[in-house]
């Protein structure tokens, strides 16, 4: 799958307006921010199932003890695809 050009990443942020271009359009990024540090763990468990059922896996950072930093991208590409786009959407619907 070769990675998206600005045109098209630019589209699908229009669609996915929480995340944001991050690294030099390498990946895409969201904070999630949760109530507390048990919230936030189980917000990042339910995106285990998800991101093994599409095989693609997301870097995940807890931080603050409530936040949690997920970014997206194909590294097989070497870029972003079509694919990071339809992961940060499922994991929206979290």
């Amino acid at each position: 799958m070769p990675p998206l050009g600005i045109a098209q990443i630019s589209s699908y942020l229009e669609k996915t307006p929480e995340w944001s271009l991050e690294d030099n359009g390498q990946y895409i990024m969201r904070i999630f921010e949760f109530p507390d540090f048990k919230t936030a763990v189980e917000f990042v468990n339910k995106i285990v199932p998800l991101a093994d059922a599409e095989e693609h896996h997301p870097d995940v950072k807890i931080y603050d003890y409530n936040k949690v930093e997920v970014k997206l991208t194909t590294h097989s590409a070497g870029g972003l695809t079509e694919k990071d786009f339809k992961v940060a959407s499922e994991i929206d619907k979290l």
